[in-house]
């Protein structure tokens, strides 16, 4: 295919992708009331499973008690006469988005098959469910756990008595859709430096070379969302730190194969 047929085939890709979106999107307008009722403004209630649990961990080991409140100090204004619908249609294609991943990672997947083997193919099904799954992962795991820390750090945290948590609700669907969203594309780690090490940008040793900046830089982002205490950063720190060894084992099987590929290719030309 030419350069313009390879254009012409991403642009067909983005397209499909974008209707599977608003598809999604308009069966998420449906459901409007349990998404924001339970699912956005669920971490705004003092007895969301997070809390609870945290604020088990601290009675337990005499920790922070911030977990333990009935109810956050801080409630949700809408300052614009379009605020709420605007916040409900972006907030639907948001949904939209992650129930079409998986349709969205088949496209991308027909977009590079031809570049791959006959029997490199045959992983079409594995590529799709490995990275739903982590995908799907990762958004769990941002909603019940960095989205909670963040929430209660900010809606406990005061410069001073006289000021009030009023905060805007774009502010605060902001911070939940966008932390959940970056977190199920971080997870997608593994599959990111299944591609970089096919290609040959990047090898195992180079992931190892690197993995104390990587575990520093971990701990940084781990201090920064969750509170001044050592579980709360170790919970989420460890899910990082198993992907980003999950990746290093991935680098270093491709690796494996992209030498035994040249040796063969070597092999042939001799």
């Amino acid at each position: 295919m030419s350069f313009l047929n390879h254009l012409e085939e991403l642009r067909w890709l983005l397209v499909r992708s974008c209707i599977a979106i608003l598809i999604a999107s308009v069966i998420a307008v449906f459901f409007n009331e349990f998404i924001f009722d339970v699912i956005i403004f669920g971490p705004k209630n003092g007895d969301f499973v997070t809390y609870q649990f945290f604020c088990e961990l601290a009675q337990k080991y005499d920790l922070d008690q911030s977990f333990c409140n009935s109810e956050l100090p801080f409630v949700i204004q809408n300052r614009a006469m379009e605020g709420q619908l605007s916040v409900m249609i972006w907030t639907c294609i948001s949904a939209g988005f992650i129930i079409a991943f998986p349709f969205i990672l088949w496209e991308f997947w027909k977009f590079i098959s031809p570049a791959l083997y006959q029997k490199e193919r045959k992983y079409a099904k594995l590529f799709i469910f490995v990275s739903s799954i982590l995908f799907f992962l990762g958004v769990i795991f941002g909603y019940f756990v960095l989205v909670p820390l963040s929430i209660n750090f900010l809606a406990n945290f005061t410069i001073s008595s006289i000021v009030e948590n009023q905060i805007d609700i774009n502010s605060y669907i902001s911070l939940v859709k966008t932390t959940s969203l970056a977190t199920g594309l971080v997870f997608e780690l593994p599959i990111i430096i299944f591609f970089l090490t096919y290609l040959g940008l990047i090898t195992d040793k180079f992931l190892k070379e690197y993995r104390r900046y990587a575990y520093v830089l971990i701990l940084i982002v781990a201090a920064i969302v969750t509170p001044p205490d050592v579980i709360s950063q170790t919970i989420v720190s460890i899910p990082l730190v198993i992907l980003y060894e999950c990746s290093i084992i991935v680098a270093k099987i491709i690796t494996k194969r992209n030498i035994e590929k040249e040796k063969q290719a070597a092999t042939i030309n001799k």
